[in-house]
């Protein structure tokens, strides 16, 4: 007969009456309480939790974004792969976040969706935060956030400041000793594309052994964007898989508008280019 083994014999602690426990440290009361479904239906608590472990994800995504940012401003764009690579992978999690969303059917969703009212997650601010840190500064979106004047700040506040990609731009300059038209730094308005900023990486991309820290830089946009991309199709996916082409909850035309947010790019140069390589 096999004895339950007392983890206590290996020096486990086990009482923690005056000490700091894992749910201590996590906060898990707090977390774990922070789930209340407002109907009766099963699957709203999977549709709470995939969009709080999102919310989560994407906490450490501004975390990760603005650390990466300050190390470029420092002129250690180097030190930034860790953190960009990190990016693109917590992406690569909340995709495979849609695979257990898709498992709600749409006679499943419609036992609480009147539940949800008007909420959307297009109202997410820090889906806009991060949209507006890589450079898709659509300001028409700030108005959702009228009503809460700190996040309103919050999102005023990054437009005050060069994004993520503005910054890479700046170091591209300095690489090659060259200045671009004033215009590609507009701070409160998404990034449209530039034939000069298109040579300039191309200039990198045709001499990486020569600009080895660049070509990294941009390869590691690129991948970002890449998962990021992936990311809003599997979200146009599994909205059109659950509720069709009916109109969102938050108003929108629904998969029409998520269908539009998949031609926007974030990082246009850096896609435009491989074709005249």
């Amino acid at each position: 007969m096999t004895m339950a083994h007392d983890p206590e014999t290996d020096g486990a602690k086990m009482s923690f009456a005056q000490d700091m426990s894992y749910g201590d440290y996590l906060s898990m009361d707090g977390l774990l309480s922070a789930q209340k479904p407002l109907s009766q239906a099963h699957d709203e608590m999977l549709f709470i939790v995939q969009h709080q472990t999102s919310e989560l994800w994407m906490r450490l995504i501004l975390h990760e974004l603005g650390a990466a940012r300050e190390l470029m401003l420092a002129g250690r764009s180097g030190e930034v792969f860790k953190m960009l690579s990190r990016v693109a992978r917590i992406f690569e999690q909340l995709n495979n976040a849609w695979d257990v969303l898709r498992t709600m059917t749409p006679s499943d969703y419609s036992t609480f969706r009147d539940s949800l009212g008007a909420s959307s997650g297009f109202q997410s601010h820090q889906y806009r935060l991060i949209e507006f840190m890589l450079g898709n500064r659509n300001t028409a979106m700030m108005k959702v956030h009228e009503h809460r004047p700190e996040l309103h700040a919050k999102l005023t506040a990054e437009l005050g400041r060069p994004s993520l990609y503005h910054v890479a731009l700046r170091a591209l300059e300095a690489e090659l000793d060259l200045r671009f038209d004033p215009a590609v730094y507009r701070m409160d308005a998404p990034h449209a594309p530039d034939a000069a900023v298109i040579d300039a990486w191309s200039q990198i991309y045709r001499n990486p052994q020569g600009h080895w820290v660049m070509y990294e830089l941009a390869e590691k946009l690129v991948d970002l964007e890449d998962y990021f991309r992936r990311w809003r199709f599997n979200h146009v996916t599994t909205v059109e898989r659950v509720i069709g082409f009916k109109r969102g909850t938050g108003g929108t035309s629904g998969v029409k508008y998520l269908r539009r947010m998949l031609e926007v790019e974030l990082f246009p140069e850096l896609w435009h280019l491989r074709g005249a390589l």
